[in-house]
């Protein structure tokens, strides 16, 4: 089985949709996916992602499951360098700050620590990955400890519209590592895509493995720069690129 997840486009987050080069990056997108022979479609409920899919589900004359656990990973925490001045994503961190605790480069500690807690993060998180799990026993793979058994094996394509910092929570669940690793290390482009497939070794006992992480060669292939959203400045010295 194939998973295609697909972080929404440019995004207007005032208006929760898209930016005049968000609508283009989705266009483009809808032509790359609209090629492929999808089983089932999943968006998350905000407008940035909803909008993005539109454009794609309706180049195919398809519709897409909404799913709320799809939404962007919301829960918010007092990051050391701001408390007591603003709440902040649980997954936007200074490296200097989230790199100094061991806990959170492991699997089963990384949301013990009190910022986290006092964020109810690793509930959240658990919560997020229950449905997720849910969702691919529906299409045949039931987490079997750290793997997933392979009771009904198949090459279906199945495609989520979403967010980046959710994408990363559901990455860390099949590769069963801490999302910190993966929301400070990793960087997703908006309409960007990632590929993930079943491997089957031996009958009945599947993994997950990532061929591609965000990849936006939709965008290049037509000329269009990708959006720096997600991302921060390259060097500190950089005015014109967001700090923080």
């Amino acid at each position: 089985m194939r998973l295609i997840i697909i972080r929404h486009g440019d995004p207007d987050y005032e208006r929760d949709s898209l930016t005049e080069r968000g609508w283009r990056e989705a266009e483009l997108l809808a032509g790359r996916i609209a090629k492929l022979d999808v089983a089932k479609f999943y968006v998350s409920p905000l407008g940035r992602a909803k909008d993005t899919a539109s454009l794609t589900l309706k180049k195919m004359n398809r519709t897409a499951e909404e799913c709320e656990w799809l939404q962007e990973f919301w829960p918010r925490i007092n990051r050391p360098d701001a408390a007591g001045r603003r709440m902040t994503l649980a997954w936007d961190w200074l490296p200097e700050d989230w790199m100094a605790e061991e806990t959170y480069f492991l699997q089963d500690t990384w949301a013990d620590t009190e910022i986290m807690r006092e964020g109810r993060v690793g509930e959240i998180y658990k919560d997020v990955i229950s449905h997720f799990d849910a969702l691919l026993a529906e299409h045949g793979y039931v987490r079997d400890g750290k793997l997933y058994r392979a009771e009904r094996p198949n090459r279906d394509t199945i495609v989520f519209f979403c967010h980046f910092g959710l994408e990363c929570v559901l990455l860390s669940r099949l590769m069963n590592v801490s999302p910190m690793i993966l929301w400070h290390h990793f960087c997703a482009a908006p309409t960007s895509v990632t590929t993930v497939y079943t491997e089957e070794r031996r009958a009945g006992r599947a993994v997950f493995r990532v061929s591609a992480f965000g990849d936006i060669s939709h965008l290049y292939v037509a000329g269009e720069e990708p959006s720096f959203a997600a991302r921060f400045c390259e060097t500190f010295d950089c005015e014109e690129e967001r700090h923080d």
